[in-house]
């Protein structure tokens, strides 16, 4: 195949997916499928609920088609799978959208066809996975009918300098012919460039490690806080005077949710585990990072009680439910491990958050978010995600949310150390 004889399809339109898409439909003609029907009704009327791409880029995107309906797949011979894959209850990776994906795609698949993978995996799942679910259901072989890249998302939600054009893309295939391929497919939409890695296995260990390096590196600095929380000294300004070397990474203590650097470790530990090795160091940052949300309550509650405000039956609003700032998305959002923390002490928690949907909330978490906020009402404020309407608010403004008597923790160094009565 040649690349001007590629006929594109992109399976799976959220926060990967879409953006994805959109580029590709501003340079050639792309087909934009998802299984969910309502999805593609809001894009064709140039809305994207996420907030990825607004309405103009959408526009732009001229060449780009959407769809619902699986059997229009058919007229496509090289597939963009960019579904997501998240972990259960029990923390083990679930495969299912990425099984069944396949299964759509091997009941169109055609000889020469290729099928290009970006959800995050462990290393081996393309090719033990789901490439067999390809040959089941299509009845081709691989690597001799069809073939198949993987391509790892690096999209960064809410993140609008970093997009997908801009970030240097990591490209692989099942041959080298076709690794060459996907490479060139890439590079006509990729301004920052490519890598173009030695195998498929490669390109999805180095996706899985890049969100684990963050996980851990972020665990090092949530036991460092509660190590200087312990000893009286501010984390936020030992950080600050670390980081005058030129060396010293900038990170810094808090929450670990979202689709990636909460997510990611436990593909690389399970496969690990498969193997018959128990990986340590990354499980230890896991299990901490996990831990936080409750660390905070506890917190909270301690203080609560020195001040001697009656912690069973008080008011405690959290301030963002969204798991980063200025971002609508949900997934995996730790702040709900505060909101459930809470509730165990009794309190009566309201959640305030301008850009989650608020059905999307309840669906998601069973949590419904207050529609707007009432002065002089809170006896705890969690300022949780760091919106920009939050910072707009300054101290005066979220103070006057509480008694005359509360407690403001402040997570993500919003105010200054005087300002709040708790920081991590």
């Amino acid at each position: 195949m040649e690349i001007q004889e590629i006929k594109l399809a992109v399976v799976g339109l959220g926060y990967v997916g879409l953006p994805l898409a959109v580029e590709f439909g501003k340079k050639r003609s792309v087909l934009g499928f998802d299984i969910n029907a309502r999805r593609i009704a809001e894009l064709k009327e140039g809305q994207d609920h996420t907030l990825e791409v607004d309405s103009d880029e959408l526009a732009e995107a001229a060449q780009l088609r959407f769809t619902s309906e699986a059997a229009h797949l058919a007229e496509a011979n090289v597939f963009i799978v960019t579904v997501p894959t998240p972990i259960d209850e029990y923390k083990q990776p679930d495969l299912t959208p990425l099984v069944r994906a396949s299964e759509t795609i091997g009941k169109v698949l055609k000889r020469g066809d290729i099928v290009i993978y970006e959800s995050t995996v462990y290393p081996g799942a393309t090719e033990e996975e789901c490439v067999p679910v390809l040959e089941r259901i299509s009845g081709l072989r691989f690597n001799e009918d069809f073939f198949a890249g993987y391509s790892p998302e690096r999209i960064n939600p809410g993140d609008k300098q970093h997009r997908v054009a801009t970030i240097k893309k990591v490209t692989s295939g099942s041959t080298p012919e076709i690794a060459d391929l996907v490479d060139a497919l890439y590079a006509q939409i990729i301004t920052a460039g490519t890598h173009k890695a030695p195998s498929i296995r490669v390109a999805e260990a180095a996706k899985v490690i890049e969100n684990t390096q963050r996980d851990v590196n972020i665990a090092l600095i949530n036991e460092l806080a509660l190590i200087f929380n312990k000893m009286g000294i501010d984390t936020q300004a030992v950080l600050e005077a670390a980081g005058t070397k030129w060396n010293f990474l900038p990170f810094r203590p808090g929450l670990v949710g979202g689709h990636c650097i909460g997510v990611d470790p436990y593909y690389l530990t399970h496969k690990a585990q498969s193997i018959g090795y128990h990986p340590e160091i990354i499980l230890a940052g896991r299990r901490l990072n996990d831990s936080m949300g409750g660390y905070v309550v506890s917190q909270l509650v301690k203080h609560m009680t020195k001040r001697r405000i009656q912690v069973q039956g008080s008011r405690v609003l959290v301030m963002g439910l969204a798991f980063k700032e200025n971002c609508p998305d949900l997934r995996n959002t730790r702040i709900v491990d505060i909101v459930n923390e809470l509730g165990e002490y009794n309190i009566d928690v309201d959640v305030y958050d301008p850009w989650v949907d608020p059905e999307a909330a309840v669906h998601e978490y069973g949590i419904t978010p207050i529609a707007s906020l009432e002065a002089g009402t809170y006896d705890g404020i969690i300022l949780a995600v760091s919106h920009q309407q939050f910072v707009a608010m300054g101290c005066e403004g979220i103070r006057a949310l509480g008694k005359a008597e509360h407690v403001l923790y402040d997570l993500k160094y919003v105010l200054s150390a005087s300002e709040s009565d708790l920081r991590l």
